[in-house]
Parts: C-alpha cells; structure tokens; sequence
C-alpha cells in the first residue's frame, strides 16, 4: 500500500466495490481495491478491511470466497450487503433468501445499543439497499443495532472484536448520513493520514510513463469524459504527440457536432478531427435488435472509422500503430464495472468501449485511459483544474454510444400479464436494462395512469420502489404524462434508422430547451430521453423522459420534475409528428439503470 497503512476493500464482485475506496480517500486515508481471494497474510498491514457486495448468494457453488484468517488479524473488518452474508455465514451465523427483496431507499432504524460506528448518527434514516438474501441468525458475539421493514436483521456488530456488518450501501450517496458511518468506520482503523493532494501531477506522471515516446490517438465524443481525457493528454504531452477523432456518427443530438467543433476551437485546440461516418454506422445497425449487439456493433464501428482514419488522414497502418501509438479513451470506473471488468462483478451491459476488440487491445498494452479509476464528480474536477470552461465541464453526460442506446428496438413485442398494483397501469411491450441485487436484469417497466398527469404524488414515487421489489418481471415504473388512462399499444418492429434518429433528436431539443428554461439544466444531473418502438397508432413512438440525480453514476435518484414544467414538456412532445405518447420514470438506480439500455 505505498508504504502506507490503509484500508483495503476486498471484492466480491459488487458494482460499488471502487466507490467505498474513493469514500475512503476522501476521509483522508489510502484504500486499495484487492480481490476478494486475497490471503490474510498479505493484509496484514491493512488499517482495516471492507467486504463489498456482490451479485451472488453465498450459497451459490462458485460464490467468491475469502480467507476466512482475516478475522484473526486482530483489525476492524466492516461487511457490506453480500460481504454481510459472507461475514455472518463464516463466524457461525445463518443466511436465507429475503422475503421480500429490497432495491432502492428504505428507512433503517437503530437500536438503543452502544456502537461507536454509528455515533452522530439519528435513531432513523434513510438508506440505500439493493439485495435479495438476507441475514436469520447473527454470529455468536454479535449485536443487532439496525433494522429495516424488510430486513430484521439490517446491521449487527462484535464491537469487542471490531466486526461490523451492514446490509445498506453507506458508500452510495442516497444513504442518509452514510458518510458519517464509514467515517467512523475509518477512524476505529487508525490509519495513516493520506493526501490527494497533487493529483493531476500523478496522473500525468502515469502517462509519461505508459506512452513513452509514442502519440496517442484519442477517442472525442464531445462529452465530458473524452473531453477531459483529450484535454489532459493535449496538456501532457503537447498536441503535436496528441490526434482527436471526433465520429459523427448520426446519433449525435441535435446541432451536437457543430457545438463541439466550436467549442475546441475557442480553446486552441487544433489536432481534432471530425469524421462524419453517419451512413456507415447506421447501414451497419440495420436489423440490429439485441441491445448488447447494438451496442458491440456501435463499437466496433468506432473501431472500423478510426482505423479508416489513421490509413488515410495519417497515412499509418496497423503495424505502425502498435508501435507508433496508444488508442485514447475517455473511459471512467463506472463503464469498466458495468460491462464486468472485475472478478466476480456482473455484466450489466456491454459499453462500447468494451467491446471485445478494444479488450484485445487493452491486454496487447494499446489503449491508454487516463481516467479509467475515476468518478464523474472527480473527471469535472479535474477539467476545471484543466481550465476547460463550465459549460463543457458540466455539461449532462452522454452515452459514446449517443442516441444509439435510447433508441429501443424489438422484432417482436414481449408481452406478459399485468401485475397487481393499486393505481391503473400496464405492462410496456418491451424489455430494459436494470441492476437489482448487484447483478443484470432484462425486465419490464410498468406504466401508471393518474387523472392527475403532471402531478407526481407521493403514492406514485413509492411505488417505483415497491412495485420493483415484489414483481419478478419488473424492473422499472413510469408514469403516463400524456394519457389519463391506460390504453393499448400498437407495437412497431423497429432498429435503428435515420428517420427514428430524428424523431428523438427533434424530441431531446425540446427537453433540453424546457429544462434550461425553466433553470433546472444544474440541477439534473442527466437527463437521457428514450424512444420506444410503439404507440397509439400504426408506426407511431413513445417518449420516456428520464430525469435522475446522481454524482458518480453507480446509483441514482429519479428527479420528480415540477408539474409545469412536465405539462409544458409533454405539451410540446405530444405535438412533434409521430409521437404518441410520453411517460416519466420513475426508477432509481438500483433497480433501474440510468440508460434503458
């Protein structure tokens, strides 16, 4: 550990494994992510341990496992969800599937005991859970201090032996005064002081050291994260080392390109160039369904275009290239979890810049990604250490994939029967991505109506909680803006074509205007718009809006927009040609992910 003695967080696979590490960092203190196999013998320096969570039950055959002698190291050891499940079977205790499966907030209650790890805390507050199996019998030596409607036994503590577990996430930020639990947590360790301090240098020195005296070819999709990356190795290494591709690729939003060659240009920046592939890869995505090959073939024409580019613009071929250059990507912690990068997490989708041929080249040294072990709230740090202006900096991220991802398509609907629910609804003809438990779901969403369209009560906010909890085949709920009562759909077999493109451009502008208009463009930390391949006429679509909250994109919340302003934005979607309907969701992350797809 760098000659330091900090903590260590031992992985088992959970999708916030590197959020508790950048916690921990920021009280001032080292962590190190290790995986969850790691033997005692080698943390023996540790300050303390962390056990994530992961996807699996513990009684699954190939569950991760660890060495059962970290508890005989004599330091703190905190588990967390499936690291709860993995302590408490270990030391003697007994685990079994939940009841009722909790995803999203729920309120956890603390008892009346003696536990410094939850000292400046309140008797009640609001957590964020996402598991299915849950701890019936504590270890001997263990205390209950914290429990939830769904789970009883919601967090325990040997205090004489400095075990503590936990079945919330305190790491993600919709946990209520979790911070303030994994501050404790860190000062029982007594770890050596830690600075980050200075972190850009270290970051530069890294790329110095991996690109040598080779150029890097970088990767610029206008958004946040390739913005910053190019910026950051423009500054490193200087622009004439540095080559910027910017891909049309005709699922950029509207007037996007333009915005970006601009805005490079006001900065000085002159080795970016601009490729409009769009015919490519829309041709290539014609009877493209499946979202993971939609989003592999997005990738690979990437890969097809800068290639392309690099033969006739630079006049270097592929053999050249590996020797000459590094492919630049703007990839941050969060794409490389999503798509399985660790040992025991889940896929939870494929991102593009995880597509088998960039992993070809990640394992050949080719591909340097200066911001892979960062966070979007640390990537707009540095671009303002950068100097890049506000407005990039801060602008709503945007998948690589651009409009590719919120342009759902189907052959064929998938249908199923309605699902119990107290206010009139029904099941969407088509599936999404969601995250529930740690792992990936392929579900349903379920739409509700209200008499009230633009007014989201707070019956209707609980239920995007409950619904998905308790419904096997649900993973989001949304509801109608555009419809008082549920009414049928009219399915359209669908991929991606140019005539849908525009359709949702035309449909993201208008979002995009009333949400800056009315002052709210801060305030919302993205907001995708998602169109659907039905509705209430032959050929015609669905708008989702998707409005969330979030600071590093491993959780969520849904933003409840003001009832004016979503009367106004569904007003004006209602009147685009070809749209039929327009709903709000409702999901937070967990279950649901930020994309739908």
């Amino acid at each position: 550990m760098q000659g330091k003695k900090g903590i260590v967080i031992l992985d088992f696979g959970g999708q916030y494994a590197h959020l508790i590490g950048s916690r921990v960092r920021r009280f001032g203190v080292f962590s190190e992510i290790k995986a969850a196999e790691t033997p005692a013998s080698e943390l023996q320096n540790a300050a303390g341990i962390v056990l994530s969570g992961g996807p699996q039950s513990v009684y699954d055959a190939d569950s991760p496992q660890a060495d059962t002698a970290i508890f005989e190291l004599g330091i703190p050891v905190l588990g967390i969800c499936y690291g709860l499940h993995w302590m408490t079977k270990t030391l003697g205790g007994e685990v079994s599937e939940g009841k009722v499966k909790e995803y999203g907030p729920a309120k956890l209650k603390m008892k009346n005991v003696e536990c410094k790890i939850i000292d400046q805390m309140p008797k009640e507050i609001t957590v964020w859970m996402s598991h299915g199996d849950e701890a019936c019998k504590l270890p001997e030596g263990f205390e209950l201090f914290g429990t939830s409607d769904a789970c009883a036994n919601a967090a325990f503590a040997d205090t004489e032996r400095n075990f503590y577990a936990v079945q919330f996430h305190p790491e993600v930020t919709h946990s209520e005064y979790g911070d303030v639990f994994l501050k404790n947590f860190v000062s029982l360790c007594q770890a050596d002081a830690w600075s980050m301090s200075n972190y850009k240098e270290q970051i530069a020195k890294q790329i110095q050291e991996q690109v040598g005296e080779r150029k890097v070819f970088m990767l610029v999709s206008g958004g946040v994260d390739s913005t910053v990356a190019f910026a950051l190795l423009n500054e490193v290494l200087g622009q004439d080392r540095v080559q910027g591709l910017l891909v049309d690729t005709g699922l950029m939003r509207k007037n996007e390109v333009s915005m970006i060659r601009e805005a490079f240009t006001a900065l000085g920046v002159n080795n970016l160039h601009i490729e409009d592939a769009s015919t490519e890869f829309l041709q290539n995505l014609q009877g493209v369904y499946e979202p993971e090959e939609k989003r592999k073939m997005i990738g690979n024409t990437f890969l097809d275009v800068q290639r392309r580019v690099m033969s006739e613009k630079l006049k270097v071929n592929s053999e050249q290239f590996a020797k000459e250059w590094l492919l630049g990507q703007g990839t941050i912690y969060p794409d490389t979890i999503e798509t399985g990068a660790t040992k025991h997490a889940d896929q939870i989708k494929t991102h593009h810049n995880r597509v088998e041929a960039i992993q070809n080249m990640i394992d050949q040294g080719l591909v340097i990604e200066p911001l892979q072990d960062l966070y979007k709230d640390e990537v707009r740090q540095l671009g303002e250490e950068l100097g890049l202006p506000h407005g990039l900096v801060w602008r709503h991220p945007f998948p690589g994939p651009g409009l590719g991802v919120r342009i759902l398509c189907a052959e064929e609907e998938c249908k199923i029967d309605n699902v119990k629910c107290r206010m009139p609804s029904k099941v969407l003809p088509i599936k999404s991505v969601g995250v529930q438990g740690d792992g990936r779901t392929y579900r349903h969403a379920l739409a509700v109506f209200s008499d009230q369209s633009f007014v989201v009560t707070d019956d209707i906010v609980q239920l995007a909680t409950d619904v998905p909890n308790r419904e096997a085949d649900i993973n989001r709920v949304l509801l109608c803006t555009s419809h008082a009562e549920p009414m049928d759909f009219v399915f359209s077999s669908g991929y991606i074509t140019k005539e849908r493109a525009d359709l949702l451009r035309e449909a993201d502008a208008i979002v995009d205007a009333e949400v800056r208009s009315a002052d709210l463009y801060e305030a919302i930390w993205q907001f995708p718009v998602v169109l659907l391949p039905f509705g209430t006429t032959d050929g015609g679509q669905s708008v989702v809006l998707r409005p969330i909250a979030s600071t590093d994109a491993m959780t969520a919340n849904a933003v409840v927009l003001q009832e004016e302003v979503l009367e106004s934005i569904t007003t004006n979607l209602m009147a685009i040609s070809g749209i039929d309907a327009v709903f709000l969701d409702l999901t937070n992350k967990p279950p649901g992910t930020i994309e739908w797809e």
